[in-house]
């Protein structure tokens, strides 16, 4: 294998493809995967895990017997070394999530739980403070439907499920209007308030507490490892610039 690249009737040095890369904007991408080999590269697995991998690889790439591997290797011109490193990248890369963060994930997920808590509410918008505060007096003194005048009189796409939002996560609404969510009861109703360019009525339904499910742990571990990620690939592409800005 000669360390050049033909496409077409050009023939592209090694030389040549960091100024390509960084022409199409894919230096970011290949620095990505050159700091996930780099932090996975001393992660060792047992044989349980490496049958996991292969396992997973498999399923991902609709592998079903040794014939289909070596095709899938071979089109992508890859060593048996390369290909069996990258059948086992995914586990490793889990490997090391957890051996980096599992010890930090319950005080994360403390720390983001008010963000994660969800929560069913219904809601009026209006421009119009006069009707929000008439809107307000009809569902709380009149007993009327909340979710009638919603679809006759909020202007927004909630009109069309009766005012009914959710379950959504406290980070999805409006910051005021999350504040006014969190410190409610359910079946609390607001009266008019301001939140943006809109006057909302709005009425708690339901509260629903983050729990420390495989799934919310899942999600926290790979926003822990994305941060870290997207760190050293900007140290990385300073380092670059830097470099290239010397020579």
């Amino acid at each position: 294998m000669t360390d050049s690249l033909t496409v077409g009737d050009r023939n592209y040095s090694a030389e040549d493809i960091i100024p390509l890369l960084r022409q199409y904007g894919l230096m970011p991408q290949l620095i990505r995967e050159l700091v996930i080999d780099h932090a996975i590269a001393a992660i060792e697995l047992t044989e349980e895990e490496q049958a996991r991998a292969q396992a997973r690889f498999d399923q991902t790439f609709n592998i079903q017997s040794d014939e289909q591997r070596q095709s899938f290797a071979a089109q992508r011109q890859l060593s048996p070394e390369a290909f069996a490193q990258l059948m086992l990248r995914e586990e490793k890369l889990t490997k090391f999530k957890l051996e980096t963060w599992g010890a930090k994930l319950e005080s994360y997920f403390l720390q983001r739980k008010s963000s994660l808590d969800r929560v069913l509410y219904s809601l009026i918008r209006t421009q119009e403070p006069g009707l929000a505060q008439e809107l307000y007096f009809r569902i709380n003194d009149d007993g009327q439907p909340f979710a009638d005048l919603a679809r006759e009189y909020s202007e927004g796409q909630e009109a069309q499920t009766g005012g009914l939002i959710g379950p959504v996560e406290l980070s999805v609404p409006h910051p005021s209007l999350a504040r006014i969510l969190s410190i409610s009861q359910p079946g609390q109703l607001w009266p008019p308030t301001r939140v943006g360019e809109w006057f909302v009525v709005v009425r708690l339904e339901k509260f629903l507490p983050a729990k420390m499910d495989d799934a919310t742990l899942q999600r926290l571990l790979d926003e822990l490892f994305s941060v870290w990620l997207k760190e050293e690939i900007e140290k990385n592409m300073g380092i670059l610039s830097q470099t290239k800005d010397s020579l």
